[in-house]
């Protein structure tokens, strides 16, 4: 086994950074080694935004994103056309369409897609209150921007018949979004192509 090389605080951080998404024990090591040495530029002030966004961190009662008020930052533009509710898997997939800048409307995070193999049912989802957004006469369009796997496509088929009562158009993305592909990871201009060429489900 081997030695440690520092103190269990450093240790301890090492061991938190390599929890994150991209990043193994050596990338966090490189990592915590570069925040050591921008003590003053980067650490403390790291610590201290990390302490604040930890305390204030709430997901929005509206649409299910992540950010310091409820309602959300997204939710309380006024320029937002609030007719049109763009329905993503989670809150990445979210700021990734707002990266790409194609269309300024609401949103709704699921928080999850059906996926029986996984145990995930209808009941996992944040679809209650999708639809009690939709049943107030104010939406006329639901964009369902899932991932194009299985079970992203479950989930739109699902959705589409869950609204198919409200009379709400509902639309899903199209050109750009590759088979298996995800959202999170896809160039800006790959999105804006896919949400401009939407089609009806």
């Amino acid at each position: 086994m081997a030695q440690s090389l520092a103190g269990p605080e450093i240790e301890r951080l090492i061991q938190l950074l390599a929890r994150l998404p991209g990043l193994g024990p050596r990338s966090a090591r490189r990592a915590v080694l570069h925040l050591m040495r921008k003590r003053e530029d980067l650490l403390a002030p790291l610590g201290e935004a990390m302490r604040v966004a930890a305390e204030r961190i709430a997901t929005c009662s509206t649409c299910g994103n992540l950010d310091t008020a409820d309602p959300c930052m997204v939710c309380r533009d006024p320029k937002r056309d609030n007719s049109i509710i763009v329905v993503v898997e989670n809150v990445g997939d979210l700021w990734a369409l707002e990266r790409a800048g194609a269309l300024r409307a609401a949103y709704h995070v699921l928080g999850a897609t059906l996926s029986p193999f996984d145990g995930v049912g209808p009941e996992d989802l944040a679809l209650p209150k999708l639809v009690e957004r939709v049943s107030t006469g104010q939406v006329r369009e639901v964009i369902l921007a899932l991932n194009a796997n299985v079970e992203g496509q479950t989930t739109a088929h699902y959705i589409t018949d869950l609204l198919a009562p409200s009379g709400v158009k509902v639309t899903r993305l199209a050109h750009g979004v590759p088979v298996g592909g995800e959202l999170d990871y896809l160039d800006e201009g790959t999105l804006s192509a896919a949400m401009l060429s939407r089609t009806t489900l």
